[in-house]
């Protein structure tokens, strides 16, 4: 298993290093995560039952991070139109049913999906396309994936106390702590690429640390919810793609409006 986790991880890396360097080669690899992100969480909720809208659900979702690689943007906040005319299809596509039970569930899941897997991810492009949003995202992924491995390091060797063993039994405090120690080193090692002093990046550090064990924890409820592991295979000993962009779904929409507020 960990062979099959160091092979992904190093495929992973291969595939970020390759692509981070232009921003439109940046924002179609996202793209693809988002579409195959979206994939794994439709038919998660299949699996448990669900009516969902599976390829239109995909194919707004998509819509969102391709707008943002053009840069269609007639409209601040623009991209709320594509999630507004979502919820206005799905309702329309209600009518032809014959059963109207579960109407309320199998909306609310697939414009969940738009939302969480979608949009959330899509602020990895809207990062990439600032003035030195190469150096911000790298930042990004150093702290927040430094993190993940941090956590699964620490908590593999010396975790004892359970995190919260309802939603994800093997993550533990320790390994959570761990988690955080990673992410302030991967803020050192990204202080190159900030514009912020220590102190400023100790913060930054903590609070993306926070926010990508909470989209981690977030994935596991999902999943938990749906009885299933992981939510796919591609990756060997690692799961699926939702697997591996989950911690980045809270961090980078907040680091994306942080960098808005605090550089100029």
């Amino acid at each position: 298993m960990l062979l099959k986790r160091v092979i992904s991880s190093a495929v992973l890396i291969s595939i970020i290093s390759a692509v981070i360097f232009l921003d439109w080669l940046c924002a179609l690899v996202a793209t693809i995560f988002i579409i195959a992100g979206l994939y794994e969480y439709f038919v998660m909720l299949e699996k448990k039952g669900i009516n969902i809208y599976k390829y239109f659900g995909i194919g707004m979702g998509a819509i969102i991070p391709l707008s943002i690689m053009f840069r269609f943007e007639p409209t601040k906040s623009w991209e709320l139109l594509f999630i507004v005319l979502a919820l206005f299809f799905i309702l329309i596509m209600q009518f032809k049913r014959r059963d109207s039970s579960g109407v309320i569930v199998d909306i609310s899941t697939t414009l969940f999906g738009i939302l969480y897997v979608s949009w959330f991810f899509s602020f990895i492009i809207k990062i990439r396309y600032l003035s030195g949003g190469f150096g911000f995202l790298v930042a990004l992924l150093l702290i927040v994936k430094l993190g993940d491995i941090g956590a699964f390091l620490v908590g593999s060797r010396w975790g004892k106390n359970p995190l919260m063993q309802h939603i994800s039994p093997k993550k533990t405090i320790e390994g959570s702590l761990g988690g955080l120690l990673f992410s302030v080193l991967g803020a050192l090692v990204s202080k190159p690429f900030l514009p912020f002093g220590y102190g400023q990046l100790l913060l930054t550090a903590i609070g993306l640390g926070v926010l990508g064990q909470l989209g981690d924890l977030s994935e596991s409820l999902l999943k938990r919810d749906c009885q299933i592991k992981d939510s796919g295979s591609i990756f060997p000993g690692m799961g699926g793609v939702l697997d591996q962009i989950d911690s980045l779904l809270f961090s980078a929409p907040v680091f994306y409006f942080y960098l808005s507020v605090t550089v100029r």
